[in-house]
């Protein structure tokens, strides 16, 4: 298969899986490894910031109008020096408090977990275990509170649980909605906050992988076609799972992501038993 080609497969998974609770890291070492695809671009830290560009653009498209109201809301506290009771700024501040642990997590331990846990098999043993806490999650929540009944310790709590996902396998969204969940968020109020804490933490993501980019200097540089391939497709695939997964959640539960983690795992262990 082309290197264009491969590039947009890998764009639209990516764009698909950060939003939908089944690991877009995860998948993005799979893919690769269970075609045979051998582009060393593919698995670069450049086509990863690129990717993770089209995923960004899908966020800040689709909420353009949530963080407007955000970044306004957390001015107007800063300039005041007071939250009140204005829920957009005690929003604000509540996405501040949930990023910073997997920022700080990130920082300091991201490489080596990631390292780490690349194997094919750590990879199916975390999509079983996330399969398994969202499952629970979703049995045992309440689903009676919106998001504006974050508060602080909880949202804390929620970010926490983000830093988890640094694990391939065990998924961002997934995670920070089974703790959403399991904190008496409805499912949509769930899978929305997880969307908002998803914008701060993907662009904090990229920066330093920009920064670890220029520090590292040059590597693999396809075309500009290959690049614009990854962009658009994980743009695309990005806004149609944010779309589909809100609607889903409003409606119905967990289960198809279940099962669906599960099989996979289950496709790996047979594919490893064969190799």
């Amino acid at each position: 298969m082309e290197p264009i080609l491969q590039a947009l497969v890998m764009g639209l998974v990516q764009g698909l899986t950060e939003f939908l609770p089944i690991s877009s890291s995860g998948h993005l070492i799979l893919v690769p490894w269970l075609f045979g695809w051998d582009d060393p671009f593919l698995t670069s830290l450049a086509f990863s910031v690129m990717l993770h560009v089209g995923t960004l653009a899908a966020l800040l498209v689709y909420f353009a109008r949530d963080w407007v109201t955000l970044v306004r809301a957390g001015i107007a506290s800063l300039w005041e020096r007071r939250i009140g009771d204005d829920p957009a700024r005690k929003l604000a501040w509540v996405l501040v408090a949930a990023t910073a642990p997997a920022g700080l997590v990130g920082a300091v331990l991201g490489d080596a977990i990631e390292a780490g846990a690349r194997r094919p098999a750590l990879v199916a043993l975390a999509l079983v275990a996330g399969a398994a806490v969202l499952w629970y999650a979703d049995r045992v929540g309440t689903k009676r509170r919106g998001v504006d009944a974050l508060g602080y310790p909880e949202a804390l709590g929620i970010g926490i649980a983000q830093a988890i996902a640094l694990v391939p396998g065990v998924s961002r969204s997934g995670i920070t909605i089974s703790a959403g969940l399991l904190l008496g968020l409805e499912r949509e109020a769930a899978a929305r906050f997880s969307f908002l804490l998803a914008t701060p933490t993907i662009a904090g993501a990229g920066l330093f992988e920009v920064y670890r980019l220029s520090a590292a200097g040059s590597g693999p540089t396809p075309d500009g076609a290959v690049l614009v391939a990854g962009v658009a497709g994980a743009l695309v695939t990005g806004l149609l799972a944010i779309h589909g997964l809100l609607g889903w959640m409003r409606r119905r539960g967990v289960g198809i992501f279940v099962a669906y983690r599960v099989a996979v795992a289950a496709l790996l262990v047979v594919v490893l038993l064969r190799v």
